[in-house]
């Protein structure tokens, strides 16, 4: 009577909307994992720091560890062991499959063997009986499939792929058309609370935010005197190939150059002077002075001025007579000091200027 109480007895989840059920307590413990993200079991060996959800796989992953294989191929003559049961029936089925169980057709004069069965289904369907048993359940629909998997995916073509946001009636007839749609007509951006810049998705925002971290992580190169640090890993290994291995693996393919290049982007720009046309340049921007970015003048005034035009703001907004800029890198005071009094600096800018 236990044993059949036990059988019946179901372990449900209790996290609101999901109705999995189980038959045994460490098939639940297992599915909470997914909920809290939890992983309660965790590797204790030095430098791994692994968690899972059950002692299973805690069991089965330390076998990584202690190079144990305690699962051995049964065919006669093969010596192969593997640390996994599922493992072992994959190499089976691949190197003993004359062992495995063969599906046959049974349709009078064929006997055409296959190792699955649902492969034996499609091939009755195709060849001798030409009418596959799942049928489409719309009115006026004729379509019929070989297997569940594709009438639930031509059902779609009926259903369509209706807009989830409030409001929108539109139905895409294919999945790649309602994914358009999504974009064009409900595109999501994300904004930076400090800067207010705009991106696309959240991975963009969270690769943006580390330039207003206080402490950012940087990788220093691990050769003998070398002083140099990168933010990412690929940057890192660009620099030893380059620098220390001397690999330039990028070869320019242009008639009577053959100039290497340690990254490929560095060849994309080398070979727009083999063909000027293929990519439009952008023109460089020009950099402002200090001075002239601490001051608000800028370069395209003091150069019209120079010319003697002056332009229609200027004359409204700067005061009567020649300005003389003055390079506040003289200031040794600026160059020395840890930090800058913003507001002083705000309130000398904004005061009248003196001629």
């Amino acid at each position: 009577m236990e044993s059949s109480a036990e059988a019946h007895r179901r372990y449900i989840c209790s996290f609101a909307g999901c109705s999995a059920a189980y038959n045994k307590q460490w098939k639940l413990d297992a599915h909470l994992c997914k909920h809290t993200g939890v992983k309660p079991h965790r590797c204790e060996r030095d430098g791994c720091g692994k968690s899972f959800c059950t002692p299973y796989h805690l069991a089965r992953h330390e076998l990584s560890h202690s190079g144990v294989k305690p699962y051995r191929c049964t065919v006669d003559g093969c010596a192969e062991a593997f640390s996994s049961s599922t493992s072992r029936t994959r190499h089976m089925g691949r190197f003993h499959s004359q062992e495995q169980k063969k599906y046959v057709c049974q349709f009078d004069g064929c006997g055409m063997e296959f190792k699955k069965n649902k492969q034996r289904k499609s091939h009755m369907c195709e060849q001798h009986t030409h009418v596959p048993p799942y049928q489409c359940t719309y009115e006026g629909c004729q379509m019929r499939f070989t297997f569940p998997s594709k009438l639930k995916r031509h059902e779609k073509v009926h259903k369509g792929y209706p807009c989830k946001e409030e409001g929108c009636a539109f139905t895409g007839k294919t999945w790649t058309e309602y994914l358009k749609h999504r974009k064009e007509q409900h595109k999501t951006l994300v904004r930076c609370d400090k800067c207010s810049k705009v991106f696309r998705d959240s991975w963009f925002l969270q690769q943006h935010q580390y330039v207003h971290s206080d402490v950012r992580v940087v990788i220093k190169c691990p050769r003998d005197g070398c002083q140099r640090s990168f933010t990412k890993a690929s940057n890192l290994q660009c620099h030893i190939n380059a620098f220390h291995e001397g690999l330039r693996p990028f070869t320019c393919t242009h008639p009577g150059c053959g100039k290497t290049f340690a990254i490929k982007k560095s060849l994309q720009r080398h070979g727009v002077l083999h063909n000027p046309g293929s990519k439009k340049q952008k023109k460089p921007k020009p950099k402002r002075s200090l001075a002239s970015r601490l001051s608000g003048y800028s370069e395209t005034k003091r150069a019209i001025c120079k010319k003697g035009k002056k332009p229609e703001s200027a004359e409204k907004t700067d005061p009567p007579g020649s300005v003389e800029l003055v390079s506040l890198l003289q200031d040794t005071t600026l160059l020395c000091s840890p930090a800058v009094d913003t507001l002083g600096l705000n309130n000398a800018l904004t005061a009248p200027l003196t001629v």
